[in-house]
């Protein structure tokens, strides 16, 4: 009887190393490689402007997000970054940001938190569950009385 679980499971084993390797990393994506409609109801995004990558700012931002990955995937977000105000990619232009700024979206592409510093991710993952469209999936995974 061991020997057909161990055959079943090893019969198993490459579907889900290839479900494991379909998923995409979580990371932050170029602004200029995300279009900005496309993420209506999709996507909560978080965005992080600056003037350049070396802005300390954008940096210690960039490492603080870093840390804790999975809490912003848990949250359907996704990661925009954006330091080059020349290219005027469409974030920018509807955003409107002035040297560092961080931006957390709601997935009706509403900008709901501007700030002029870096977050942490327990902020930010704070800020994000008290949006209404969180709250509602929050209810809709875990409804009360079960």
């Amino acid at each position: 009887m061991r020997s057909i679980y161990a055959l079943v499971f090893a019969a198993l084993l490459p579907t889900v190393a290839l479900a494991e390797a379909a998923t995409p990393a979580f990371g932050p994506v170029a602004a200029a490689d995300v279009v900005f409609d496309d993420q209506l109801y999709v996507k909560r995004p978080i965005v992080v402007f600056a003037d350049s990558p070396n802005d300390p700012n954008y940096i210690r931002q960039m490492e603080l997000l870093a840390r804790e990955y999975d809490q912003l995937a848990e949250r359907d977000v996704i990661l925009v970054t954006d330091t080059d105000p020349a290219a005027r990619t469409e974030w920018r232009l509807k955003l409107r940001p002035r040297g560092f700024s961080l931006v957390i979206m709601d997935k009706d592409l509403r900008p709901v938190v501007r700030k002029p510093l870096p977050w942490d991710v327990r902020e930010i993952t704070h800020a994000i569950d008290k949006m209404p469209l969180r709250r509602t999936e929050i209810l809709e995974q875990n409804p009360a009385g079960r």
